[in-house]
């Protein structure tokens, strides 16, 4: 037991998430095919439904896809949980290796509503209980180097 982390005794290598999907007039839409992965690979589910992600320290990719909306897209931010916290209080240097190789020191947010036709981005430090995690679209792209603008030329 002194060899394992405070976040693997604490922490399965897996948590649940809520996915739901919304039409983008914010109308819960249940029933499309979503996937989630990260780089330990893809869990499917429908949104509606609860689903069963492996923790790891790399973001999670999600899409839902239903036959009547644009596709949904999301990456939800992978977090230091509290048993990496305890691993660092308690002295774990070990611990904390293998927590963060397992990556039961991270969590992702537990309830998300994706919005057909956008892309957005669930962070769990803005996570309140018992309410989906609030979402932000990630800032536009930066215009290229080299690329022309609308201003005429002379």
């Amino acid at each position: 037991m002194a060899l394992t982390g405070c976040a693997s005794v604490m922490n399965d290598t897996t948590h649940p998430m809520r996915v739901e999907t919304k039409n983008p007039g914010g109308e819960l839409m249940s029933g499309a095919e979503c996937k989630l992965t990260n780089d330990y690979g893809t869990v499917s589910g429908k949104s509606g439904d609860t689903v069963q992600v492996r923790r790891s320290s790399k973001d999670l990719d999600i899409t839902c896809v239903h036959p009547a909306n644009p596709e949904a897209t999301a990456r939800a931010i992978s977090r230091v949980n509290g048993g990496m916290f305890g691993n660092i209080i308690l002295g774990g240097g070990i611990g904390a290796i293998v927590d963060h190789n397992r990556g039961t020191a991270y969590t992702y947010p537990t309830w998300v509503q994706l919005v057909f036709g956008k892309t957005l981005v669930f962070d769990r430090t803005a996570e309140k209980e018992g309410q989906p995690t609030p979402a932000t679209e990630p800032p536009a792209a930066a215009t290229p180097a080299g690329s022309t603008t609308s201003a005429a030329v002379k």
